[in-house]
């Protein structure tokens, strides 16, 4: 869902508000916090928005957890002419910032040819053997490919009886790497291994690659420097990058960071050590501590949009950032 109030040709603020949640284990990563904090923010600065001669820009945003539902609420035109993009994500510490990198989702169709097992294996062509090569070419690639970068995938089907030479068998994998740029090489070689699979083993291999890839999120340094001001002026203590074992994940936060000065720092829900993603953490996130982190994180994000609203020197330092990143790259949208 999309809102917006304010002097429509003032500066623009989005808020953003994530909302999906993980199967099994509910909101592990913590976006019914997303989802308040950035409500209680809306809320409050709807009151004050035109009296400000700005204008509040409220997305609400789905199935960032793989849809990649920011691009496609892009695609029809979303997060454009803002002065500020901003978001606030749990985790088990106050951070400035999350080192989110690229990433790009394959699936992997490999096909052989049927046959009994025991009495005609010779007439079979294993699929399965060529999804399982096809594994191991690509953890032999992982010792060559930069330190940042991560390829991890799972079998999904693999065949249906053991006595029957699967003619069927396939994978799903995420292909991760700092830029959109540095990505696209990478890509090319986790192919080959796929491809050179089904070569040896006499099958073929269609590669089904989602039509979107997330980009890397990238900082206004300007943006952050006022919302952790603000955050300490409530009594949160920010851990700089540098000084923490950084988070590395993906998001599409980072194809709107792309399209509009953007921020996606953490706040802490969970005490340090306890990881996103598991149950553990989202018992956090619907206890009192996602409570008290939704509630700050909406004062927090308010007082940054009132900074970005009111101090002019600010919109610009924040807007020399932004178009020092240069021309959108490929596969942004």
């Amino acid at each position: 869902f999309h809102t917006s109030h304010g002097n429509e040709n003032g500066p623009g603020v989005g808020v953003i508000l994530e909302y999906d949640a993980l199967p099994e284990i509910g909101h592990a990563c913590g976006h019914n916090v997303i989802a308040a904090a950035g409500l209680g923010a809306a809320l409050a600065l709807h009151t004050v928005v035109s009296s400000t001669g700005g204008r509040l820009e409220v997305y609400g945003t789905p199935a960032e957890e793989g849809g990649g539902g920011k691009i496609a609420m892009a695609r029809n035109g979303a997060f454009r002419g803002l002065s500020a993009a901003m978001m606030v994500h749990p985790a088990d510490v106050d951070i400035t910032s999350m080192r989110a990198i690229a990433i790009h989702e394959c699936c992997a169709h490999f096909h052989g040819a049927e046959a009994h097992a025991a009495a005609a294996p010779h007439m079979g062509r294993n699929a399965l053997d060529a999804a399982v090569l096809a594994y191991n070419s690509i953890a032999a690639l992982r010792q060559h490919i930069r330190p940042t970068e991560r390829v991890h995938g799972i079998f999904t089907h693999g065949g249906d009886k053991p006595n029957i030479v699967p003619k069927y068998a396939e994978m799903n994998w995420y292909v991760r790497s700092d830029t959109l740029e540095t990505l696209a090489p990478l890509k090319e070689r986790v192919e080959a291994c796929f491809r050179g699979a089904a070569v040896a083993t006499g099958c073929e291999v269609d590669l089904e690659w989602e039509d979107h890839a997330y980009a890397d999120v990238r900082d206004s340094v300007a943006l952050l420097t006022a919302y952790v001001d603000n955050g300490r002026a409530i009594g949160r203590d920010f851990l700089a990058p540098s000084s923490s074992s950084m988070v590395v994940g993906s998001t599409d936060m980072g194809n709107v960071s792309y399209l509009a000065p953007s921020i996606h720092p953490m706040i802490q829900v969970a005490p340090r050590g306890v990881p996103i993603h598991t149950a553990r953490f989202a018992d956090y996130a619907g206890g009192p501590e996602g409570d008290r982190a939704a509630i700050d994180g909406a004062k927090i994000l308010a007082m940054t949009a009132l900074d970005v609203w009111a101090d002019a020197g600010l919109r610009r330092a924040v807007e020399a950032e932004f178009r020092a990143i240069g021309p959108l790259p490929d596969g942004v949208l």
